[in-house]
């Protein structure tokens, strides 16, 4: 068995788990993403190799082991990943929803990997498709063209595949993984410049972002949703979502807005607009529904 590396970390104020990590899963099922008895389990790739992550928390502690070529990695990115780099210092409630669930939520921070390809591969994936499909094609992925997470991890658990391992995938593969051609061309284009792109998270905020759009077919929704995750980018929102202008609309104005208008409703937020909406989605509000809901496809019938 893969030896195992263990290492304790105790946060500064409150920490809330599930929040911080949670953006991370890529829909019910996420063969990289697990939560057992034992703990919250993450599989990922690193400048070293393949890793799992377990953490679990105790009187307050952090608890953290890891397995795998990878598992120093991810053990000195535990406190990123967990918040300790977040600074929301000057950030002000401008509306009474936002206040009170910053009060309600004090351990609600934005963690970063610190690495972009795995967040960057599942973005990609979740371009301009629902939810189902784009969780479907992350499942077939990793369970295909990943390897199995090192470690004791709960049953089927794998890293999702790194960019060689992506290159190496047949076009009829990627049909019957449900991907269209221009989230493959896309894919493929980063898969390319992988090493390269690892520079954005160093770049951080826009110019980062900006570095990810320098791939033909990564916008700014894709490098915001990256830059969410990989830096823990406190302004980098997701311009061109579907539901988001719906959600910040109905819970700050109390109407539907597009994505102009949701700028100039987040504003005042700037620079920490990402973080304002982190809050807004924690309150759970929603948005009313106005028709029926958008079907999903499957590209491996086309």
């Amino acid at each position: 068995m893969t030896a195992i590396l263990e290492r304790r970390w105790t946060p500064e104020g409150a920490l809330d788990l599930p929040a911080l990590v949670r953006p991370l899963r890529r829909g019910p099922g996420d063969p990289a993403f697990q939560v057992d008895a034992r703990g919250t389990w993450l599989a990922g790739n690193t400048a070293a190799g393949p890793g799992t992550l377990c953490l679990r928390v105790a009187a307050g502690e952090v608890l953290a082991s890891a397995w795998g070529p990878g598992a120093d990695v991810l053990l000195d990115g535990v406190p990123a990943l967990l918040g300790a780099r977040d600074d929301d210092a000057g950030f002000v409630a401008h509306h009474p929803i936002v206040a009170e669930v910053r009060r309600r939520r004090p351990g609600l921070r934005l963690g970063s990997t610190g690495r972009v390809w795995d967040v960057l591969l599942a973005a990609i994936l979740e371009q301009k498709v629902t939810g189902t499909e784009a969780h479907r094609s992350w499942r077939h992925l990793a369970r295909r063209h990943g390897v199995a997470a090192p470690g004791p991890v709960p049953d089927g658990m794998v890293v999702p595949p790194t960019p060689a391992a992506v290159l190496g995938i047949a076009d009829w593969q990627w049909h019957k993984a449900g991907v269209d051609g221009g989230r493959r061309r896309a894919i493929i284009a980063a898969a390319q410049v992988a090493g390269r792109l690892e520079r954005a998270a160093e770049l951080g905020g826009a110019e980062g972002r900006l570095w990810l759009r320098k791939v033909p077919g990564i916008g700014v929704w894709t490098a915001a949703e990256t830059a969410q995750r990989a830096w823990g980018d406190p302004d980098a929102v997701s311009i061109g979502d579907f539901h988001l202008p719906g959600i910040v609309g109905h819970a700050l104005v109390d109407r539907r807005l597009d994505d102009a208008a949701m700028l100039e409703v987040l504003a005042p937020y700037a620079p920490q607009r990402h973080r304002a909406v982190c809050y807004i989605t924690a309150a759970g509000l929603g948005k009313p529904r106005y028709g029926p809901r958008f079907s999903p496809r499957d590209y491996r019938a086309i």
